[in-house]
């Protein structure tokens, strides 16, 4: 093994030296970067993610059309005025009474346009017993929320004066102020308490202040850095304030979970006997090696969102990969400087009542728990694979079941909000008129007697097919030659049906009517066919997505340790997480079972983005532990330690350091399992849970059993994979011990099969 070469190799551990060495240099570094990243992200804005790109199909041509022609469509709203008893009709004096002052008092507030009358628009229920006062709010549609106040005041007075009448007003601007009160504050308080909560379980893991503020100190300093950059990359690749929370929620994981693994091991070599050079020396070829193989590994797979051609995932994809790569890189660049600086002084802070943490790997070779649970796995290790594996299969298996849809309004939010029964009640009485399709006409000559004759008669077909029940409402953009019909869906709210009322709509009545005019776009569009759409792309862009992710995971674990089966066991491994995530997610939100648990309902289906937004994230960052654990077992063996005790070696002193992380992913994202909205429990559910299985079952029984099984076989690579460039050479000589145990040596002098 060449214990006598004192150069180190690789770039982790050459850039931690350097560092070491010009300690202020590389802090100041950094600090410029991230003061430069923010001031000029802030100079030259955010481009948001226009509407126009939020979807494909039929619904981005749509967007598109109405985006080019400079229409602007005003928030809708609608004020319901229902009878409570059967007795009660809109032909009666009291309920058009109602309607009247309805009417006034919105007009009176300054805030609407265009107010019409259920009995002039014919917005009357067929049993009589509903209404539906309609008008749009003034101003722009995106910040019609924040004007609508004095209008819901105003309908709040007039339901004072009409008891026997239900009188409640829905629409656009009043859903967004809905759910911007009710829930604006819990995002930004889940984002906001993540940290503080990271810090404290670092305070415990650590017992020492300063050593819990340095990891997270990095990871925010590397989320403001990165949103500096998204401010400059939107100019190329739109952002979004979804992109935004998922990039603090990933930096945040990501950079305490690399700097937890560098410092760690930097204080177990220093309780090792090491001088303060010499273990920053190690730290950075070992764990450092580990932290750049596991952040390639993320954003390889991070960058799988890009497959998708949905913005928002290109987005979020984007902004993920840029703040691993800024964390991995400020982890072996600035935090070794640090640790330089800081020396001994990483201890001051002290914590009372914590004793004083011995690190892993020192006199006591790491957890007593893992040692115990260790010594059972490896005593048999084929009982411990078939039963791990049979219980990871058994939590999967309701994944087969898998039911995936947007969720309804109903769904998302249950019964918490009033708004929400008030959109129930609205689509009982006028079936799909809440979320009406909406088909974007555009035409050379809109006014032509063709295109007009084609509008009149897809109205009547759209009624006569049975997709509508009307009213069917057409507005015509004279300058633009672009006209815009409303079509209310049979089904509402039920999404099945409202699917195949669109169904009849885009593959019957459109055909019949509107496509037999040369040169006329007829996009449909809507709540329904924006679902649809966005569905039908998504599983699409699976296969690629999934592809790559896996194809190119595998050849970064194959030249990272240039074993052919070790990437194949991460794979499998890695995978076994997902499935196993999956069947969590499903048994909860699908099937209710246990659902109380987690303050969550079964809502019968997951959201549709879930599934593979859910692959991408757990499938980067299980790669965190996979890379720091299997690197540790390699080193061992390096060493001259046969298999079985290097497994036991590698497993037992990383146990401390991944399950610090681990708690602090799983704490991060279990906040936002506590958010009200059904779709961020499913997602805070899932990565809260996949991340617990993997740095348990995973990684201290199912690895070690395999490996142990395994054998010598781990380290097989195929002669023909030889020529494979070398990316394992990052251990530090300092740590190669010259105990090697009788046997174990090939024809070199090295382990073999290494």
């Amino acid at each position: 093994m060449r214990n006598q070469e004192t150069r180190v190799r690789g770039i982790a551990a050459r850039a931690g030296g350097w560092s070491a060495r010009h300690r202020w240099a590389a802090v100041g570094i950094w600090v410029l970067f991230v003061v430069l990243a923010m001031g000029l992200g802030s100079a030259a804005g955010r481009v948001d993610v226009k509407d126009s790109d939020q979807m494909g199909g039929e619904t981005h041509t749509a967007a598109r059309i109405v985006e080019e022609a400079g229409i602007d469509e005003p928030a809708s709203e609608s004020v319901l005025i229902q009878a409570k008893s059967d007795g009660l009709k809109a032909t009666d004096a009291e309920f058009r009474a109602a309607v009247g002052a309805v009417v006034t008092a919105v007009e009176e507030t300054g805030k609407v346009t265009g107010v019409t009358s259920p009995y002039d628009a014919k917005t009357i229920s067929k049993d009589g017993r509903s209404a539906l006062v309609q008008f749009d709010m003034r101003g722009e549609a995106d910040t019609a929320g924040d004007r609508v106040e004095p209008v819901l005041k105003a309908v709040e007075g007039v339901q004072k004066e009409h008891e026997s009448l239900r009188i409640e007003e829905i629409g656009g601007a009043s859903m967004m102020k809905t759910f911007d009160d009710a829930f604006g504050d819990d995002f930004k308080k889940a984002e906001y308490s993540a940290v503080p909560v990271a810090l404290g379980i670092l305070l415990v893991a650590f017992g020492a202040l300063v050593a819990a503020l340095v990891p997270v100190a990095l990871a925010i300093t590397a989320i403001i850095a990165t949103m500096g950059l998204m401010g400059l990359v939107s100019h190329f690749q739109p952002m979004s304030e979804t992109a935004n929370s998922v990039m603090l929620l990933v930096g945040l994981a990501v950079g305490v979970d690399y700097c937890l693994f560098y410092l760690r091991r930097e204080r177990e070599e220093r309780a090792a006997g090491r001088d303060a050079q010499t273990a920053l020396r190690i730290a950075a070829a070992t764990s450092g090696r580990a932290i750049v193989v596991s952040g390639v590994t993320v954003c390889v797979a991070m960058a799988g969102m890009l497959f998708t051609g949905i913005a928002e995932f290109e987005a979020m994809g984007l902004a993920s990969l840029m703040v691993v790569a800024v964390a991995m890189v400020g982890s072996v660049t600035v935090l070794p400087a640090l640790l330089s600086l800081l020396g001994e002084r990483v201890e001051k802070g002290r914590v009372p009542f914590l004793r004083r943490r011995r690190p892993s790997g020192s006199a006591g070779e790491g957890s007593r728990f893992w040692t115990a649970v260790l010594k059972r796995v490896l005593a048999r290790p084929l009982l411990a694979a078939v039963v791990a594996v049979g219980a990871l299969l058994a939590v999967a298996a309701p994944a087969l079941g898998m039911k995936t849809q947007n969720l309804t309004l109903d769904q998302e939010f249950g019964d918490s909000l009033p708004i929400v029964q008030t959109y129930n009640r609205v689509n009982e009485a006028f079936p799909g008129g809440s979320d009406p399709a909406e088909v974007v006409v555009k035409a050379d000559d809109v006014n032509a007697p063709e295109v007009r004759a084609a509008l009149a008669d897809f109205r009547e077909r759209a009624i006569s097919s049975g997709a509508s029940r009307g009213p069917v409402d057409i507005t015509v953009h004279d300058e633009q030659n672009v006209a815009l019909v409303y079509v209310p869906l049979v089904g509402g709210s039920d999404q099945d049906r409202a699917g195949e009322s669109l169904d009849k709509l885009r593959d019957e009545v459109r055909p019949a009517t509107l496509g037999r005019v040369d040169g006329v776009e007829a996009p449909i569009t809507g709540q329904v066919a924006g679902n649809k759409d966005f569905n039908d792309q998504l599983v699409g862009s699976v296969l690629p997505v999934f592809a790559f992710v896996v194809v190119f995971a595998f050849l970064l674990m194959l030249l990272s340790f240039r074993s052919l089966t070790v990437a194949i066991t991460s794979i499998v491994l890695n995978l076994l997480s997902v499935g196993a995530a999956y069947g969590i997610l499903v048994a909860v939100f699908q099937h209710g079972w246990g659902a109380s648990l987690v303050g969550a309902e079964g809502v019968g289906a997951i959201i549709t983005w879930l599934p593979l937004f859910l692959f991408v994230i757990l499938f980067g960052l299980s790669m965190d532990y996979h890379v720091f654990v299997v690197s540790r077992i390699r080193e061992a063996r390096l060493r001259g330690r046969s298999t079985r005790d290097a497994i036991q070696h590698g497993v037992v002193t990383t146990a401390g350091v991944v399950t610090s992380a681990a708690v602090i992913m799983v704490a991060v994202f279990a906040i936002f399992g506590t958010l009200s909205m059904q779709s961020m429990k499913q997602m805070g559910v899932g990565l809260a849970a996949a991340v617990l299985i993997d740095a348990t079952i995973i990684r201290g029984v199912l690895l070690p059993a395999v490996m142990s099984l395994l054998g010598e076989r781990n380290w097989y690579l195929p002669k023909w994979l030889h020529r494979l460039p070398d990316l394992t050479h990052d251990e530090s000589p300092e740590a190669i011990a010259p105990t090697v145990r009788d046997g174990e040596r090939g024809e070199r002098g090295e382990p073999v099969g290494v």
